[in-house]
């Protein structure tokens, strides 16, 4: 019994401190400027964030290309493509791949819009979305929404890839009024 109970306390001691050591750094704050950068897209061309000053842009950190969870957000980002068109916002995708990866996703997934590679790690750890899980760093399911004048207005941490794109773009409506 009391071998169990030790490794019971053990187990919950881990669930405890885990989810903060895998922490990131801090989240830059609602109301804040977006911190610029400037990252490859799959085409190895630079894009800069604050080149789309003007617009809306929905900013996502995803973990990883060519997985279930990364491939569905993807997706139902590349579907409403037209809705986020209209509403005068653009969708940029970030992750630690290269843009080699970045360009075989895009190219077997049918992706249209731009997903950037930060392979240094520096830009997503800026957005407090990097994951250090020892052995390897990936981004966090993360989203900023910023407005056109360079502004974070909403955060998504808690991110559900099969209606993330949803949620952005009835955020988007509300915003808009």
């Amino acid at each position: 019994m009391r071998k169990y109970l030790g490794i019971l306390i053990l187990i919950v001691g881990v669930a405890l401190i885990a989810p903060r050591l895998l922490r990131a750094a801090a989240v830059p704050a609602v109301g804040s400027t977006a911190p610029d950068f400037t990252l490859n897209s799959q085409s190895g061309t630079p894009v800069t964030l604050s080149q789309y000053r003007g617009k809306w842009v929905v900013l996502y950190f995803y973990p990883k290309d060519m997985t279930t969870g990364c491939t569905i957000e993807a997706h139902n980002f590349q579907r409403d493509q037209a809705q986020y068109d209209a509403k005068n916002a653009v969708v940029l995708g970030v992750s630690v791949q290269d843009t080699k990866s970045h360009q075989e996703f895009c190219t077997k997934e049918g992706l249209t819009f731009k997903l950037l590679a930060d392979p240094n790690d520096k830009v997503t750890e800026e957005y407090g979305s990097l994951k250090n899980y020892g052995v390897i760093k990936l981004a966090a399911r993360h989203t900023f929404l910023i407005d056109p004048q360079g502004k974070i207005v909403k955060e998504y941490m808690d991110v559900d890839p099969n209606k993330h794109s949803e949620e952005v773009l009835a955020e988007l409506t509300v915003l808009q009024k």
